[in-house]
């Protein structure tokens, strides 16, 4: 009868005790050190597909839709309209005849002729920034842009004013990599392009004060103000005029915002830019990018900045395996004492009727 007993008493103590072992088993790989790990491009792409079907309904669009018609907003009705076409939604046959009257009244070519003027005379007084990308940043993508807000910034050093230090160091990033596209077989291109896309949204006011001061924090010290007109003249080489390793932080963040250009475009990478307070941001962004493509504009619209970056992590299946074994053993443990308290409570009851 004892062996019996102890059998018995092994038997009920054996869920309890694997679920002990189990856990301790998951824990021994200690998966709470990086709960949260990357997650991969599929399940980055899946997870943007559930979060937009989520947040864009008839009603969403419509209201978005009404309040974009409202501001005249055409930039931010050619993002909505794209979103519809993405989840099989339309405006209704009102809206889009209202769409279609302001894109006649702005896009016509007596309004362009006019917008695009001021445009390549200050980039900064761009309307908006479909109107900078078509009209303002052709020049500004130059060499000859770059070393137009070098000469403004050698002015002003010369004449004792205020140097713009990250218009200036941006400039010098965009020539010095233009210089390297022979050397680099072209992939400088790409920090040529970034460098450009922040010098625009800096001189349009575009970027977060937050990631304004991170990269002005970058470009302190990286150029000598003073040796400007030399290299313009000829004088001295670029070599001398910048700091090539206080130059390397700015390069990799340029060479982030690059990629979000070229898998979306210069207007929308521009645009995006509100979405950036440093350099972890931009390389997140170009890693949504990188799935989104063109939609990425409109992915940060609808999802904001938060919910698009959640998209890049997921919860580690050992993180996942470790709870699970815990909350059964907690739960096993839990049923055991009920059920002895239950057994005693029982014996009670009988033992008094």
């Amino acid at each position: 009868m004892a062996v019996f007993a102890l059998l018995r008493g092994a038997l009920r103590a054996s869920p309890f005790v694997a679920s002990i072992g189990l856990a301790g088993w998951s824990l021994t790989t200690n998966p709470f050190a990086r709960p949260i790990v990357e997650a991969a491009p599929a399940q980055i792409e899946q997870a943007l597909q559930r979060a937009m079907a989520r947040q864009v309904t008839s009603d969403w669009l419509s209201a978005e839709l009404d309040a974009a018609l409202a501001a005249k907003d055409l930039d931010r009705i050619d993002t909505l309209v794209l979103i519809a076409e993405d989840q099989d939604l339309a405006p209704t046959p009102d809206q889009q005849e209202r769409i279609e009257a302001l894109r006649a009244r702005e896009t016509g070519w007596l309004a362009q002729a006019e917008t695009c003027g001021i445009c390549m005379a200050d980039i900064a007084r761009c309307s908006s920034v479909r109107l900078m990308a078509m009209c303002g940043v052709p020049f500004e993508l130059t060499p000859l842009g770059d070393l137009n807000a070098l000469r403004h910034e050698g002015m002003a050093a010369l004449s004792g004013e205020e140097v713009d230090t990250l218009n200036l160091t941006l400039a010098a990033v965009g020539l010095g990599a233009t210089a390297a596209v022979v050397v680099s077989g072209g992939s400088s291109v790409t920090v040529k392009a970034g460098a450009s896309v922040l010098r625009i949204a800096h001189r349009t006011e575009r970027l977060t004060a937050k990631f304004a001061g991170t990269l002005t924090e970058m470009a302190r010290d990286a150029v000598k103000a003073d040796k400007i007109m030399p290299y313009l003249g000829g004088r001295v080489p670029l070599d001398e005029v910048v700091d090539s390793a206080r130059m390397a932080q700015l390069s990799a963040v340029s060479a982030n915002l690059a990629r979000v250009a070229s898998n979306t475009s210069l207007a929308d990478t521009v645009h995006l830019l509100n979405t950036v307070e440093n350099a972890e941001d931009a390389a997140r962004l170009a890693k949504v990018s990188d799935i989104a493509g063109t939609k990425t504009r409109a992915v940060f619209d609808t999802l904001g900045k938060q919910r698009a970056f959640r998209t890049l992590v997921r919860v580690s299946k050992l993180t996942v395996t470790a709870s699970m074994m815990i909350y059964f053993a907690l739960l096993q443990l839990a049923l055991t004492l009920a059920g002895w308290a239950g057994i005693r409570f029982w014996r009670m009851f009988v033992r008094r009727i």
